[in-house]
């Protein structure tokens, strides 16, 4: 199956849900190709964009078990190429 190039955008509102997105990323991190988190302690919370190139089931999968997640939202936008 051909790689696609994507990225993840995810907003964390449970400071406890940590650990867990952190395994999850552990998990994917051969796809990975950088990460970015920003804490907004306005909000009391942290954005992190995940950049990934694997397989289209792949970045489904993992942004599907992000967003079962609680205090976690996931949304993956792909390239067009």
């Amino acid at each position: 199956m051909e790689n696609r190039v994507a990225v993840l955008s995810i907003i964390v509102e449970n400071e406890d849900a940590v650990g867990e997105l952190n395994e999850l990323l552990h998990r994917f991190s051969k796809y990975i190709i950088g990460r970015m988190g920003i804490p907004y302690r306005q909000k009391s919370i942290n954005i992190i964009c995940i950049a990934i190139d694997a397989p289209n089931d792949e970045i489904n999968s993992l942004t599907g078990a992000l967003g079962r997640i609680k205090g976690i939202t996931a949304k993956a936008t792909y390239s067009k190429i």
